[in-house]
């Protein structure tokens, strides 16, 4: 569905903006998905989705690939990002928190900063939609997928 109003912080004041183009996925198509990887494609899925009204409208990509997930029926998401994963300090590469259970994702949430907020909120949907495990993992560096199936970063477990 496309949202009627969107709040948004500009010029250090909170505002609320009508008429935006962003929605939230509630639907995926999952037999489009599994006919592409069937036949050996690797879908590249941009943010963007179809609202109710048939409009294009941008929604959130972790939320969306948490959806995805969910939809396939992945056991795991990797979330790339421009940080190593989940930092105690911002400013620290060295702070980071390597493992969270689902169960104390709240006892760290604070500590996300800017777009980690939103990673946060599609790791969760994506373990209450049944996958086990969501690593948020640093795509700067080399051999970055390889990086993540390895554990390196945050890894969000149920």
């Amino acid at each position: 569905p496309r949202k009627d109003r969107i709040k948004v912080v500009l010029d250090g004041k909170r505002r609320i903006i009508r008429d935006d183009f962003t929605g939230k996925v509630e639907k995926v198509n999952t037999a489009l998905l599994r006919m592409l990887l069937d036949a050996g494609y690797t879908p590249v899925i941009a943010p963007i989705a179809i609202s109710d009204g048939h409009e294009a409208i941008n929604v959130d990509g972790d939320r969306a690939a948490a959806m995805i997930g969910a939809a396939l029926e992945a056991d795991n998401l990797i979330i790339f990002t421009n940080v190593p994963g989940l930092l105690r300090d911002i400013n620290d590469p060295e702070s980071l928190i390597p493992q969270i259970p689902l169960s104390r994702l709240d006892e760290y949430e604070d500590l996300a900063q800017g777009r980690m907020k939103k990673k946060l909120l599609g790791s969760r949907e994506a373990l209450e939609n049944g996958l086990q495990s969501v690593t948020l993992c640093d795509g700067r560096a080399e051999n970055p997928l390889s990086r993540a199936l390895a554990g390196k970063g945050t890894v969000i477990s149920r």
